[in-house]
């Protein structure tokens, strides 16, 4: 079949239909209600013109900025950012409720209808977090059809990292990107979300072009499994986005508007606190203290408080992000991607935004809370599913340990 360049797409190609299917594709690719959003994301087409005239020299791109910046009201950035694609993959070992009732004293029933989980996924013996952040970030890569080698950076969100010092680069090892600068983000459940918003910021600056966003964690790593509270709770996996810049010009900025709130105080209510030796290197210290290893404790998680807090935290980030991206209502969201929590939660959240539960993605019942994975994962399976589709606005929300909450609305393209 004839490949055509997509200029939209960066030069990638796409199977080129003929005459009527195509303009239908191209027809249906664009409604109404997507076009406006776009007009909306530009913030006002006023010297679009002077906007489009940018040219490749290094002197006309500065002056360009220059012309965009006072040209493209509402929009002080000199590129346009898009979500190429995604990708996930989780452990093959599967945990049920049942195994769980051989641990601890629960049930199947109990854990269902208090959390909506009914299993996780755990990383299995030889298995370790860059790994699997690595499987998750190819797909993510070909479902945007970015090679490694064309990424500027690598952000990995998490707080299980298989090194104190951060997985990061063991990511870039893994997919053959030595051009890439990469570091790691710890912001807990939140993670995936900030480090989408942080990404974001480095394409807006016109700093990088192609960026990779991926939330992993194993969080199965810091679980007490003889706790019924949380071992019922956590699963590990990961999820990746890739980001994209496009000209503000003439396609906008898919990333609408975002809100990130943090609330130290609340630490004292979900951790995972330093447990090992504190001074090593006291004089009066023995040698076997001296030697001994650092460690973290066990999450320590007071349910009630989390809960209440997050019900109220989530829509309020939501209609924050919502009001400041020029949206009319919470009500032209499509499509609620939230951390896979608890399912009370999503669906307290749902209520309280007035967002009816067939737009809200859940599938908390096959992996658990799998903290900065789980906002990457649950956007996977709904783009496969067909459930999300172009032009599509969607409302992420990440929210826990900090306490951090932090949300991101985009437009699916």
């Amino acid at each position: 079949m004839r490949q055509d360049p997509c200029r939209r797409c960066q030069g990638r190609t796409h199977p080129a239909a003929t005459n009527t299917t195509a303009l239908r594709r191209r027809t249906t690719r664009t409604t109404t209600r997507t076009r406006r959003r776009r007009e909306v994301c530009r913030g006002g087409r006023e010297g679009g013109e002077d906007a489009s005239a940018a040219t490749t020299t290094a002197t006309t791109t500065a002056a360009t900025r220059t012309t965009r910046g006072k040209g493209l009201e509402g929009c002080p950035w000199v590129k346009g950012v898009r979500v190429l694609g995604c990708g996930s993959k989780v452990p093959n070992r599967i945990v049920t409720n049942t195994d769980l009732e051989r641990l601890v004293e629960t049930n199947d029933e109990w854990i269902r209808t208090r959390t909506g989980i009914c299993e996780r996924r755990v990383l299995g013996e030889g298995e370790d977090l860059s790994s699997l952040a690595a499987e998750a970030a190819r797909e993510a890569l070909k479902a945007s059809g970015v090679a490694p080698e064309e990424l500027d950076l690598i952000i990995l969100a998490t707080s299980s990292s298989d090194d104190l010092f951060g997985s990061a680069c063991s990511v870039q090892a893994a997919l053959g990107a030595p051009q890439a600068a990469c570091f790691d983000l710890t912001s807990a459940c939140s993670g995936f979300v900030v480090g989408l918003i942080t990404g974001a910021q480095y394409i807006r600056s016109g700093a990088y072009g192609k960026i990779l966003v991926v939330g992993a964690d194993a969080l199965s790593r810091f679980v007490d499994w003889t706790d019924r509270n949380t071992c019922i709770l956590f699963g590990d996996g990961c999820g990746a986005c890739v980001l994209g810049a496009q000209d503000p010009s003439e396609f906008g900025c898919n990333l609408l508007s975002f809100h990130i709130e943090s609330d130290g105080t609340g630490r004292k209510h979900l951790n995972a606190g330093f447990s090992g030796f504190g001074d090593k290197s006291s004089v009066g210290t023995g040698a076997e203290e001296r030697g001994k290893e650092g460690s973290y404790a066990n999450i320590c998680m007071s349910g009630q408080d989390v809960f209440k807090w997050a019900v109220r935290a989530v829509p309020s980030v939501v209609q924050k992000a919502v009001e400041s991206s020029d949206l009319s209502t919470v009500g032209d969201i499509d499509w609620l991607v939230l951390h896979q929590a608890n399912t009370r939660i999503l669906e307290s959240a749902a209520q309280r935004l007035g967002i009816p539960s067939e737009k809200v993605i859940s599938n908390i019942d096959k992996y658990g809370n799998t903290s900065a994975a789980s906002v990457p994962l649950a956007l996977d399976e709904a783009v496969k599913s067909g459930q999300i589709k172009k032009g599509d606005v969607i409302a992420t929300a990440g929210f826990g340990a900090g306490l951090t909450a932090a949300s991101a609305v985009f437009l699916w393209d």
